[in-house]
């Protein structure tokens, strides 16, 4: 097996293996966010205190409730909607990436936009790293990254057309225990530049292996992280696989 493989199997099995996985089809969680970016956007608290479910081999996720009981949010790759907990469409959007045209940082989101970023992030975050034996993800191996007295390997993942994400191509920093340690990435329809995300507080849920926090960071141009720019944090708990 190339090195290629290597560290993709490694990290998919260190995360608790591909068979486990593949026995649910859905993981939910309460989630809090914070940071400065939700401000940034006009969406200050929206999401402070709420739940998140994703399904596991399609893209599909769900904030609930979103600004009041009762609604929540439906995301799939082309389409971002709020509907009733019933499944009445009280407002929705095809093609949503389009109308992040034009943004900068200060940009403010509607509440669509709101939960078309949320959705497809979250989506990408709690799917890795075995939403990459998906159809279309290709993934390569960089050199090595040392940080913090450690030595990190790197996996380049590229995303296929079909998968709302960040960007297309996503850096993963492996440590040798095969967590993730690190993900790099330009969130585009945030304009806001590459970041620099830590996830940690590894628990285990079901066999699977979920990070609990999560830090965001502006990135340095010499690809160091700004501790000084915080842009988001998330914290899960409450995780259970179906």
């Amino acid at each position: 097996m190339n090195e290629k493989g290597n560290l993709k199997d490694l990290t998919i099995a260190a995360h608790g293996g591909l068979d486990q996985w593949n026995a649910f089809t859905s993981l939910t969680a309460h989630i809090r966010n914070g940071g400065p970016l939700w401000g940034l956007k006009g969406q200050e608290g929206v999401l402070a205190d709420a739940h998140v479910r994703v399904d596991l081999h399609s893209q599909f996720a769900s904030h609930f409730p979103i600004k009041e009981e009762g609604r929540r949010t439906a995301l799939t790759s082309q389409r971002v909607a709020i509907e009733t907990d019933a499944g009445e469409v009280l407002a929705e959007r095809d093609n949503p990436r389009d109308s992040f045209t034009g943004h900068v940082l200060k940009s403010p989101w509607d509440e669509l936009q709101l939960a078309y970023f949320a959705g497809y992030a979250m989506w990408t975050y709690l799917t890795a790293p075995f939403s990459f034996t998906m159809p279309g993800f290709t993934t390569e191996e960089l050199t090595p990254w040392e940080e913090d007295g450690q030595t990190w390997r790197r996996l380049k993942v590229t995303f296929p057309d079909s998968v709302a994400t960040h960007s297309k191509e996503q850096t993963f920093y492996i440590g040798s225990d095969g967590l993730f340690k690190r993900h790099d990435y330009n969130a585009e329809v945030v304009a806001g530049g590459p970041a620099a995300h830590y996830p940690s507080e590894y628990r285990e849920f079901d066999g699977i292996k979920v990070p609990t926090e999560r830090r965001v960071y502006a990135l340095n141009e010499d690809g160091t992280p700004n501790l000084d720019l915080l842009l988001v944090t998330i914290e899960l708990d409450k995780i259970t696989l179906e």
